[in-house]
């Protein structure tokens, strides 16, 4: 929990309702017991200290992707900057589905986007299965009040009676059973007496009501299944939509923030939430839900099953593959916790659904390091480039800014020798028009060292250049006085091939070359870039090589991190985050 604070721009519609809450004293007189629980527990208990409640509630069953960062960056940006607090809760809800792998790395994936949900004297990490006893006992409380009951029919009887969007369903033959008659079944359920899909606690709503959520949605099933947390205490599970408006009020939580696909469930959230205050099982005040558009990016797919079938069809190397948007995967490509932040806060908040060009996040990492990032020197595509008048076993020291905006990070050294490693694209036998690096009688500055003139070339048997010739021209050298005596148009970058890393480059770009893989029709595995992974074997400048996880911008190549799995210092492997510019041009969303 933070102290209070003005809310930040960018604003949003979200800072609106929590400000005029706020002003509106709302949650002044709210309680709380210091942990979840029912309302006699919170009635007892203390004003509570955040002046808000969030949460972020994931399913444990798969790796959080650039989707969920919109979320947690809202509920944990806004409780912080309101004085709230926002808990961590997972919607463990789906035994079949969940395992404690998923737990660990969501927690991992929260904490490294910056985020954390302890306070000097709460803890606030909870799961859905934690309130299954209260959840339990709620469903007995409804049923004895005439709100519940359970049903019999298969589940395409009782979808064959739901009605569609336009016409109203009918109600279940077992509807107005008597309530001890519901309650004995709902406890042979539990008591795992019944085989899965035999039978359902219902709410008793409306069958006729316009909006399809409201026609006596299901709270319960029996699923005979092993808990990653309950083991086989439970043999029935409650529905996600009766679970979340639960936990959210056990929790104590204000402010509700979901994705638009949960605006039509709102209905059903509130009716839950006010038949059990009315049963005296929930303080008041209870949480509203606040529906927000998400964050769709182009060129992506996050759909956790596409995902999945990314991974177990060998489409990518794995749940933290550098190409995929999953938060392990663009960490190990370099984009920082603080660029996700970024993109999210740019953003904003919005109940429009859009899709944001997938440069914005590229650009949002490019502004993150721009400011930060070592300079270093890498070539990826070799060529040798020889000083034909500069002694064979002379070298002379160079120097170059860490980072030029940043003065007090000081200089980098590297030598200059008489054999060196260029790009390849930076020599040209017959260069185009407005060609201005190296080409035979062309002059260059060899950045931060000589100015050299092209003299020749070699090429090998099948005509490929193989070596270019220069010679160096004295009392060029950059930093000294005659530094500028002769003017040149080229500069090219370069390492010494004597000094130079051998370094392992993975170049990574867009996974998908259609801006929209999955849209419609689309068979989304059609659309897979082959140029999405490039490995090539280049040079780094001396003593550049940092710990798994630096960045570096390679001058004139992008920002690239050292792969915080594989990469050593004997053994430099090398991921490519991104390119200096963009190079596929913006499409609309």
């Amino acid at each position: 929990m933070t102290s209070p604070t003005t809310p930040t721009p960018p604003a949003n519609f979200l800072r609106h309702i929590i400000d005029a809450d706020l002003r509106a004293d709302r949650y002044q007189d709210k309680r709380w017991s210091g942990k979840p629980g029912p309302a006699r527990q919170q009635q007892a208990g203390e004003l509570d200290p955040a002046r808000i409640r969030t949460r972020f509630p994931p399913e444990p069953n798969g790796y959080l992707h650039i989707g969920h960062a919109k979320a947690i960056c809202l509920n944990f940006g806004l409780a912080r900057d309101f004085g709230g607090v926002c808990h961590l809760r997972f919607d463990d809800t789906n035994p079949e589905k969940e395992e404690q792998e998923y737990v660990d790395a969501i927690i991992e994936a929260v904490h490294w986007l910056g985020f954390d949900w302890k306070t000097p004297t709460e803890e606030n990490l909870y799961f859905a299965s934690d309130y299954f006893d209260d959840m339990y006992d709620f469903a007995e409380a409804l049923i004895a009040a005439g709100h519940a009951y359970v049903d019999e029919q298969s589940a395409e009887q009782i979808r064959a009676l739901r009605g569609t969007l336009t016409e109203g369903g009918q109600n279940s033959p077992f509807r107005d059973r008597p309530a001890d008659e519901s309650l004995a079944r709902l406890r042979e359920m539990r008591d795992g007496q019944h085989p899965d899909g035999s039978m359902v606690l219902r709410a008793k709503i409306d069958m006729k009501s316009p909006n399809i959520n409201l026609r006596d949605p299901v709270l319960y099933r029996v699923r005979h299944a092993t808990h990653h947390r309950t083991g086989n205490k439970w043999c029935i599970y409650p529905m996600y939509s009766w679970a979340h408006p639960v936990e959210d009020a056990l929790e104590g939580i204000t402010h509700s923030i979901c994705t638009l696909e949960f605006e039509d469930q709102r209905p059903f959230y509130d009716w839950i939430l006010a038949r059990l205050a009315e049963l005296g099982k929930l303080a008041e005040p209870l949480p509203h839900q606040y529906e927000f558009a998400r964050l769709n990016l182009s060129y992506i797919v996050t759909s956790k099953r596409k995902l999945l079938q990314l991974v177990r069809e060998g489409h990518v190397d794995g749940w933290d593959d550098p190409r995929l948007p999953t938060l392990f995967g663009l960490r190990r490509r370099g984009y920082t916790a603080a660029s996700i932040r970024l993109l999210c806060d740019r953003s904003g908040a919005s109940k429009s659904d859009s899709r944001l060009d997938y440069s914005l996040l590229e650009q949002a990492v490019r502004d993150d390091l721009d400011p930060i990032a070592a300079r270093s020197v890498a070539v990826l595509d070799p060529l040798k480039l020889v000083i034909t008048n500069y002694p064979e076993d002379a070298e002379e020291p160079c120097t170059a800014q860490i980072n030029p905006h940043n003065a007090e990070a000081g200089l980098r050294h590297f030598p200059f020798t008489r054999e060196l490693w260029i790009e390849r694209d930076d020599f040209r036998e017959d260069p185009p028009k407005k060609y201005f690096r190296l080409f035979p009688g062309n002059t260059v500055r060899l950045k931060y060292a000589y100015v050299i003139k092209c003299t020749d070339f070699v090429k090998d048997a099948d005509g490929n250049v193989t070596e270019v010739h220069a010679e160096y021209i004295p009392d060029t050298k950059s930093g000294t006085p005659g530094a500028d005596s002769v003017k040149v148009k080229g500069n090219i970058t370069w390492v010494s091939a004597r000094h130079a890393i051998p370094a392992t480059i993975h170049l990574y770009d867009r996974l998908f070359t259609d801006p929209h893989p999955d849209g419609g029709d689309k068979e989304f595995l059609d659309f897979i870039n082959p140029n999405s992974k490039r490995t090539v074997q280049g040079w780094l400048e001396p003593g550049s090589y940092a710990a798994p996880g630096t960045a570096w911008q390679f001058e004139r190549l992008g920002y690239f991190t050292a792969d915080r799995e594989t990469s050593t210092p004997e053994n430099p492997i090398i991921n490519r985050t991104v390119t200096l510019r963009d190079s596929w041009g913006t499409t609309a969303g």
